[in-house]
């Protein structure tokens, strides 16, 4: 497995990483924890060295998951977690974004004990928490990185006012967000402020939450806790729509002998030297195929196939309802 580093942080990790959060929340049920604790270890022994996960990812659920499954490898391996969400301790709900410093400190401890280590190894503010100044939470997190406790701050989904702020008081490592070949908004101010802060990009949803594998269509029934139910651009419609997205990675991948989420994948990692996908799965044979995209060449040709046919398709519905609209970019 090709390593990449996030920045200028010197935080070494597999060019492709594991988002964990749909082993147990998000798109449909949890699985086995057994199985989720066996796909875990298979992509360590693939060589993947990140692995993605969150406080509120269950809640609390897929860091006990998470720490279980890497704790023989812990020495080998970066965790990162996240927080800044409010939980309602009997139900688990989620009652909006709480970043007071004592609530960070809080929620670093309990991540801790469920990920079974002594060291968050990239911390993340999950949204930017408009009621606490950014320079509160970055001060909270130097300080965990002060006591040891904390390697590396992140965020995720703020926008560059945010990045700005957050980088001044305590250096920034990464910056989390959606982007793939369907959602290029980061392309306009965020890559550019990360390229010039020496930030590293971890993009979520690189496969555009499954539809750019080729495996969704407008007739595709969702189960009912999955979070695309809500989500505008996978109404029916707007699958049907945006399937001329979908049939142009499918046409590079047939050239390339590559499946489209291979394509999709190559076609990020070649955006920025640092940049370091985290697509999730719950299956070994989607974990093998995403690993493959590593070694995937997409020549400059390919790229602006892809650019120029892409330039044209414009993309149907939002990435997320409203009130959660709201949250990012911040």
């Amino acid at each position: 497995m090709k390593k990449r580093k996030l920045g200028k942080s010197n935080l070494e990790v597999s060019a492709v990483g594991l988002g964990c959060m749909g082993l147990s929340f998000g798109l449909g049920p949890a699985v086995d924890k057994q199985q989720g604790i066996t796909l875990i270890r298979a992509a360590v022994e693939r060589g993947i060295t990140f692995f993605d996960t969150a406080e509120v990812y269950g809640p609390f659920t897929n860091e006990e998951l998470v720490g279980e499954a890497l704790a023989p490898f812990r020495g080998e391996v970066v965790i990162a977690t996240k927080f800044g969400f409010k939980i309602d301790p009997t139900s688990g709900k989620q009652l909006g974004v709480d970043s007071r410093p004592e609530r960070i400190k809080e929620v670093a401890e309990a991540s801790l004990k469920r990920l079974r280590t002594n060291v968050i190894d990239l911390f993340y503010q999950h949204r930017v928490d408009p009621n606490v100044p950014m320079e509160d939470v970055a001060g909270a997190v130097k300080d965990l990185i002060g006591q040891g406790k904390v390697k590396h701050f992140g965020l995720s989904e703020a926008g560059v006012q945010s990045i700005r702020r957050a980088h001044a008081v305590q250096p920034v490592t990464a910056l989390q967000s959606e982007y793939s070949l369907w959602w290029r908004e980061p392309e306009k101010e965020v890559i550019p402020t990360l390229e010039e802060l020496g930030i590293g990009f971890v993009p979520f949803s690189p496969l555009g939450k499954g539809f750019l594998t080729g495996k969704i269509s407008e007739e595709t029934k969702f189960g009912k806790n999955d979070f695309r139910n809500i989500v505008p651009r996978f109404t029916p419609e707007n699958r049907k729509a945006n399937q001329a997205m979908v049939d142009l990675v499918i046409q590079v991948a047939q050239r390339k002998k590559a499946t489209p989420a291979q394509i999709a994948l190559a076609w990020l990692l070649v955006q920025k030297p640092w940049i370091v996908p985290i697509p999730g799965t719950t299956k070994l044979h989607r974990l093998e195929e995403n690993i493959g995209a590593v070694n995937v060449e997409l020549t400059p040709e390919d790229l602006r196939e892809l650019d120029v046919a892409a330039s044209k398709i414009t993309v149907q519905g939002a990435r997320y309802p409203e009130e959660l609209q709201k949250l990012v970019g911040r």
